[in-house]
């Protein structure tokens, strides 16, 4: 029995569970966001990590379940291909087209958005770039642009990858006015300690996987660095709130044990005083 019941769980955590995405919904009440903008949504998405053998069953049914909830905006926050495990780093990024075709069946009506995550970084950033431009999504570095709706409007900024040391809040927040919203994207959640020096009103980042296997009671086996303190879920750090998706792909082990594959449909709202 101890051998089936062994041999169950491990089919579940390899054929079932990081092939079964799960929407998670949070809402925010923001206290500089605009009342003409009450109830915007964003579904998040990160850490794709294209293969054609695992990452891409789970990318593959996420895409229907994001367009059946009609966010008004996507945002993907990095790691779109991996580094292989052996050979020439820059061929991981190869992954990248073949990711960027299963992404762009997804819509909204404000667009889909990117930042890279640390394996674009490391693999071939520019590659990685092209390839997700070329279907239509835009990849912000150390940039910020203006989203309007209303005569509303929020700032929409994403910093290079963390990892790299190239990310700059000074460079990317300079033309946004003090006064206006900022929705932030950076791969990595720990950069909220960071952030919140800075006038952000939200973080969203991935990079964690949420440890991949969460046995009960225990910590994750393993997080990356730039993870270890905000790795799943919400947190406030200062008075910067900040979300960590889970992800969808799985890098190293394609195992996910208590950590499902993860949609986040956020609605952001007014803050009444």
């Amino acid at each position: 029995m101890a051998g089936v019941g062994a041999a169950a769980l491990a089919a579940d955590s390899i054929l079932l569970e990081p092939n079964l995405p799960h929407i998670v919904r949070r809402e925010y009440a923001l206290q500089r966001w605009p009342e003409r903008m009450n109830g915007f949504t964003i579904a998040l998405l990160s850490d794709f990590h294209y293969d054609r053998f695992f990452s891409e069953h789970p990318l593959h049914a996420a895409v229907p379940m994001v367009n059946k909830l009609r966010p008004d905006m996507i945002l993907l926050t990095g790691d779109f291909v991996s580094v292989p495990v052996t050979g020439d780093d820059a061929k991981g990024a190869l992954a990248a087209e073949p990711c960027a075709e299963m992404l762009r069946k997804m819509t909204a009506p404000y667009g889909l958005w990117a930042v890279l995550g640390n394996h674009d970084d490391n693999t071939d950033p520019v590659f990685v770039t092209h390839a997700v431009e070329a279907v239509g999504i835009r990849v912000l570095a150390n940039q910020s642009v203006a989203i309007e709706r209303e005569g509303a409007r929020f700032w929409l900024a994403g910093v290079s990858d963390v990892l790299s040391g190239t990310a700059d809040l000074e460079t990317t927040l300079h033309n946004v006015p003090a006064n206006e919203p900022v929705i932030l994207m950076a791969h990595e959640p720990d950069f909220a300690d960071e952030a919140a020096r800075f006038p952000i009103d939200l973080q969203l980042s991935g990079h964690s996987h949420g440890g991949q296997v969460r046995i009960p009671f225990l910590p994750p086996l393993y997080l990356p660095e730039l993870a270890k303190k905000y790795p799943m879920g919400a947190y406030q750090v200062g008075a910067l709130p900040l979300y960590t998706n889970a992800g969808l792909g799985t890098v190293d082990a394609p195992v996910r044990f208590n950590c499902p594959p993860e949609i986040t449909m956020l609605t952001l709202r007014t803050r009444q005083s």
